[in-house]
């Protein structure tokens, strides 16, 4: 649910935007300012906030430029610049150090683990599949303005490339936990293992 609730201003204005771009703009705008705002009264650091922030900067943006430019061409392809967005903090954050989903994943992990490197590589990871899927997705997305594909399309590019990364997201790590704790346990019950040597 950490991650769902990052996206909350994103299905505020897709669900908007269907009456009014820049209505829809400044809703999501003022959504993910709430979210924000509760977070740092409740005390999370900065370094789990980075995608509450890119949100907020992009809805403030956008709803600048949709009210001062109505028609502009941007509005056919707001959803198309939404998840272009999206891809550019995602791999901006990855490449800087810095994956976004770090700082959520370490909202309910012990602070022991936060510098270990599996715990590092695994939200590196995670990360890149969001920034691929958010790529992916982009592409798709635009695609289907291009061609003037029919909504229900629209709507399962939009299933497809917003599913795949969440189940990556609640399956992935289970899966290096589960095989590291084989290789531990294999290394343990080995002659040369820990347990062996200290005997």
């Amino acid at each position: 649910m950490s991650y769902l609730r990052g996206f909350i201003p994103w299905i505020v204005f897709a669900v908007a935007g269907s009456w009014d771009w820049r209505w829809a703009a400044v809703a999501a705008l003022l959504t993910g300012a709430a979210l924000l705002l509760q977070d740092r009264r409740a005390g999370i650091p900065a370094d789990a906030q980075v995608l509450e922030v890119s949100t907020v900067v992009y809805f403030a943006g956008l709803a600048v430029l949709a009210f001062a430019f109505p028609q502009s061409p941007l509005k056919t392809y707001d959803d198309v610049a939404s998840f272009g967005w999206l891809a550019l903090t995602a791999w901006g954050s990855l490449a800087g150090g810095r994956p976004f989903t770090l700082g959520i994943a370490r909202r309910r992990t012990p602070p022991e683990y936060w510098e270990r490197p599996e715990f590092l590589r695994i939200n590196a990871i995670i990360t890149a599949a969001w920034a691929s899927s958010f790529t992916l997705l982009g592409l798709a997305l635009a695609v289907c303005v291009l061609t003037g594909a029919p909504v229900w399309l629209t709507i399962a590019c939009h299933v497809v490339g917003l599913a795949a990364p969440m189940v990556f997201t609640a399956r992935y790590p289970a899966r290096v936990q589960a095989r590291l704790a084989a290789v531990a346990g294999s290394a343990s019950a080995s002659p040369s293992g820990p347990v062996s040597a200290s005997a």
